[in-house]
């Protein structure tokens, strides 16, 4: 972080230190001269809290994330949420049948059909992080003639898909994905994508609730045209 990098997780003013490193070890951390509240109160913090604020989508612990820490794990856990997601899908698509001989589990694994709910998944994910940016863009950067940090919106909206760690239990136990548990993952990952996109731009949260709206939209189209495009090569690969 360079200077005036740093955010306060109160009031959003910009800080150009979070603490300052006395002889002896000694830390003061520094008072947000807006608020007249410590500016980032999480560098005390055990990271379990942190984590714990961020599931609650508590404000001040999207800030701390997103302003005040070098965390770049968004790509890695991007590719890791996806694996996860194409995997419950190809699960989905296979249905429940078990088989005994791990020969057949190895030889499942790897069918195409897995590599194909990757790249729909994979590609689902960019049409929405696409459809918010460019909403964004138009609304915050051409109406309203602000500017927009495009690399630390995608970083934002990366790190907040997080939520989707949660299809790790579904895909450990198999034997029933429950729609209602499904729907609330994504809700709860399109409610942190609200968050991370109102704490980025200081905005209002009908702002943010309307562009994961678009985003939303134009990921469910993309996994319509997808659906259907995969159907009509299944029937031509039957037929033929």
């Amino acid at each position: 972080m360079g200077k005036d990098g740093f955010r306060c997780v109160e009031c959003n003013e910009k800080s150009p230190e979070l603490h300052r490193d006395y002889s002896n070890g000694i830390l003061k951390i520094t008072i947000c001269e807006s608020c007249q509240k410590p500016v980032d109160k999480y560098i005390e913090y055990d990271p379990v809290i942190i984590l714990i604020d961020a599931i609650l989508c508590k404000t001040q612990a999207f800030r701390h994330i997103l302003f005040n820490t070098s965390l770049n794990i968004q790509w890695k856990l991007c590719v890791f949420c996806l694996l996860c997601e194409a995997y419950l899908r190809w699960s989905l698509l296979h249905g429940t049948e078990q088989s005994s001989d791990p020969a057949d589990i190895i030889r499942y694994t790897k069918e195409w059909e897995f590599y194909g709910m990757f790249g729909l998944a994979a590609l689902e994910l960019s049409a929405f992080c696409v459809a918010v940016l460019l909403f964004l863009m138009v609304v915050v950067g051409g109406l309203q003639g602000a500017t927009l940090d495009l690399r630390l919106l995608l970083r934002a909206l990366l790190l907040s898909c997080y939520g989707k760690v949660l299809l790790i239990p579904a895909v450990i136990w198999e034997h029933d994905h429950s729609p209602l548990c499904l729907g609330l993952i994504k809700m709860f990952v399109l409610t942190s994508n609200s968050q991370a996109i109102r704490v980025i731009l200081n905005s209002s949260r009908r702002l943010s609730l309307l562009a994961v709206c678009v985003g939303l939209l134009s990921e469910t189209c993309v996994a319509q045209a997808s659906e259907k495009l995969l159907w009509s090569a299944q029937d031509i690969l039957t037929f033929d």
